[in-house]
């Protein structure tokens, strides 16, 4: 038996939530969580606090255990386990990133946007086509690298115009969002509830009416905030070809996103592995574009491409806050926060509190808020099948309420830095909001009064 085993066998959890790291760690998450969703008022990246209170909380913790004489194998195994679910994150974000930034590099998405647009597409048209594309990209590709597709579409469609960008990110979140929840590889909240055995491939097939109407009824009031009229395009304007390389680069990448699929649903590996398999061969085939000499439609040598030059584009800042907020959380996890809401389900019964646990995913972040649910077990009654399909479903669509609520979100913040913000998502919220009690009317409906997937 290993180290870490016997330290998880033996150690009980303590519950530090009352002693004054318990108190000062919360406190700690609350002053960066205001920071965090004041990032316009005070003009402080939400990248800072997050990282801020996320390494202070444990440093806190550490002194804790160092001034109490106690083990710390426990915080360093907790902390083990803290790290590779970060890792997991943090690296599929930065290799979908850098293939993002590739596929700018290699003109893909404005080859896209030309296309669309040249072809007379208004704002109206435009806002449904990409959040069509997003619903239905992200039960494949993952919530996250399709948001930050389509939200790079955005402003490669009209970067000026936030009337028509703002409503459109929303949207492509809430459908990325949505998408992901009726697939068991399309959110990692799907995935984590899948890995667990708490339902078949197919049972999460049976969400897609609550996922798509939900979406839907959001994205038709949000409709009524796009702007008349069409994107600027001069009559004379250039057509975009996609460059050398791009189209390939797009063969990567989706292989990339089957590879990763392969890791974890075959060898039983982290997604994140399959992901960096994908970096390594989309840095050999730049390898070999950078020894090739290449012309581009005019007959001009193309410059070298060099894939640093592509990772040194990506948005920092938004891996630094996936660390910092999930440092935090799983900091106030560890000092037991996390665990008292998993008792309201014997008080409150099951439905209630998993419709609840939509709105906490909002406000703490999907991931942890679920493997808070999965670690703790609860008592989900007579129809926990049903229940567990409940929480996925509001775990997963209920990000959506507000900016930094999933992965989704957090990366279309970064990709729209300055533009889509916690404060211009927070003004078309009440449409999510609509949308979030549909889906759960729906899935009410279609599982406990049909019985139809239950």
């Amino acid at each position: 038996m290993t180290e870490a085993v016997e330290v998880a066998q033996t150690v009980q959890h303590l519950d530090l939530t009352t002693t004054w790291v318990g108190i000062l760690s919360f406190a700690i998450f609350v002053i960066g969580y205001y920071f965090i969703a004041t990032e316009d008022k005070y003009h402080i990246n939400k990248a800072k606090p997050a990282l801020f209170s996320g390494t202070l909380i444990f440093l806190l913790i550490g002194v804790y255990y160092a001034m109490n004489g106690l083990d710390g194998k426990h915080l360093h195994h907790e902390i083990e386990i803290l790290i590779v679910e970060i890792a997991g994150i943090f690296f599929f974000l930065f290799v979908a990133m850098t293939y993002i930034e590739a596929m700018i590099d290699r003109n893909v998405f404005g080859a896209l946007r030309y296309n669309l647009v040249s072809k007379g597409y208004d704002y109206k048209k435009l806002f449904w086509i990409t959040g069509i594309l997003a619903f239905f990209i992200s039960p494949i590709a993952d919530n996250l690298t399709t948001a930050l597709i389509l939200s790079t579409v955005l402003i490669t469609i009209d970067k000026e115009n936030k009337a028509f960008i703002v409503p459109s990110a929303v949207n492509i979140v809430v459908a990325a969002n949505a998408g992901g929840a009726w697939s068991p590889f399309g959110d990692i909240t799907t995935l984590m509830v899948w890995v667990e055995g708490k339902g078949a491939f197919v049972d999460f097939l049976y969400l897609f009416p609550a996922s798509v109407l939900g979406w839907g009824i959001t994205a038709f009031f949000l409709s009524r905030f796009i702007p008349n009229g069409n994107p600027p395009f001069a009559e004379g304007e250039k057509e975009v070809h996609i460059a050398p390389g791009g189209k390939i680069i797009m063969g990567l990448f989706g292989f990339t996103i089957a590879s990763a699929v392969l890791s974890h649903q075959v060898l039983h590996l982290p997604a994140m592995w399959g992901m960096m398999f994908g970096l390594a061969v989309l840095k050999l085939y730049i390898y070999r574009m950078s020894r090739e000499v290449r012309y581009d439609s005019d007959g001009v040598v193309c410059p070298t491409v060099n894939v640093f030059s592509f990772i040194a584009k990506i948005e920092n800042d938004t891996l630094l806050f996936f660390f910092g907020i999930l440092a935090a959380v799983g900091g106030l996890h560890f000092l037991g926060f996390l665990e008292y809401f998993t008792a309201l389900y014997s008080q409150f019964g099951a439905t209630t509190v998993n419709i609840g646990v939509g709105f906490l995913s909002a406000i703490v972040d999907n991931v942890p808020v679920m493997s808070a649910v999965l670690k703790s077990s609860p008592d989900m009654g007579t129809s926990a099948h049903a229940q567990w399909m409940l929480v996925t479903l509001t775990a997963g669509v209920g990000g959506s309420l507000i900016s930094f609520g999933s992965a989704a979100g957090v990366g279309v913040m970064g990709k729209l830095h300055g533009v889509y913000t916690f404060a211009s998502h927070m003004k078309l919220a009440w449409t999510v909001l609509i949308g979030y009690i549909v889906s759960v009317t729906v899935w009410y409906v279609q599982f406990q009064i049909l019985g139809i997937g239950a």
